[in-house]
């Protein structure tokens, strides 16, 4: 059955540093005094901004531990958690791709979370067996062109959407995400943040015309593009100045996001798996 048109609009939950990858193995309690509560003080105002339109949040695990009540807000009001990891770092070995879902089984469990969203949309072909092992139904750990469902096993991948300007891909494996070579070989990734923050006008367009052909493309967002941190980007300088690339996920997109929910129907991505079953 193929799914009725949407945006599916998704909010990878990660804190302001996670981009660069200097904190990635800082100790714990580190990363949670430099978040300073700004990803707990986010999700009220994102949760307006979104009103009865519905999103999928994928939550970074150490995060539920710092702000216990995020998962339980985003529930109430309507939409779609996932996993994001248990801390954001690239992750590209399975046994560590073990240790960090273990690491969050215990909310995981809880709250019935049955998506995944690896860092930085980039894994390897091995996870899918380990994620059906822990009761995932659903994968978004790809880029790919919109519409694309993939049964993995018993996982569905539904990728990060990509335009192609050449041949449409036809196959899709792990890991596949958002470098040279994937736009070399004719796809332009809009559905990344990076491209919203460069190519605002475009992106628009580019969702437009998919949902009019009866795709549903898949984007995500960040919480600090759209609730921006006081002192921010100042407080991420350093970082951009060493890898000027980071400088789009610096922009504040909330005007971006309130204009496609005026236009465009989302859905979370399980309510959108159910029609593909």
């Amino acid at each position: 059955m193929t799914p009725s048109p949407r945006l599916l609009l998704t909010i990878d939950y990660e804190s302001w540093f996670a981009p660069s990858r200097r904190y990635d193995f800082l100790p714990p309690e580190t990363r949670f005094q430099l978040d300073e509560g700004i990803s707990r003080q986010a999700i009220d105002p994102i949760l307006e901004i979104l009103g009865d339109a519905k999103a999928t949040f994928y939550l970074v695990g150490e995060m539920v531990g710092w702000y216990p009540e995020l998962p339980e807000k985003i529930i109430q009001a309507g939409h779609e958690v996932g996993f994001h990891c248990h801390i954001h770092r690239r992750l590209n070995d399975i046994k560590e791709i073990e240790k960090d879902l273990t690491a969050s089984a215990e909310w995981i469990q809880k709250h019935n979370v049955r998506g995944y969203r690896a860092p930085m949309i980039n894994t390897v072909e091995e996870v899918y067996p380990l994620l059906e092992k822990h009761n995932f139904i659903y994968s978004s750990s790809l880029y790919a062109p919109a519409g694309t469902a993939i049964k993995k096993g018993g996982v569905w991948e539904i990728p990060v959407s990509t335009l192609p300007l050449l041949k449409r891909p036809t196959e899709f494996f792990a890991p596949r995400y958002m470098n040279l070579k994937l736009v070399r070989g004719g796809e332009f990734p809009y559905g990344s943040s990076f491209m919203s923050g460069l190519f605002r006008p475009l992106v628009y367009k580019i969702i437009e015309r998919e949902l009019k052909a009866g795709r549903s493309p898949v984007i995500f967002l960040h919480p600090y593009e759209i609730v921006t941190p006081a002192g921010y980007p100042q407080r991420f300088i350093v970082d951009m100045l060493h890898h000027p690339l980071l400088f789009p996920f610096t922009f504040n997109k909330s005007k971006f996001l309130k204009e496609l929910l005026r236009n465009f129907p989302t859905s979370t991505m399980q309510d959108y798996i159910k029609e593909l079953q």
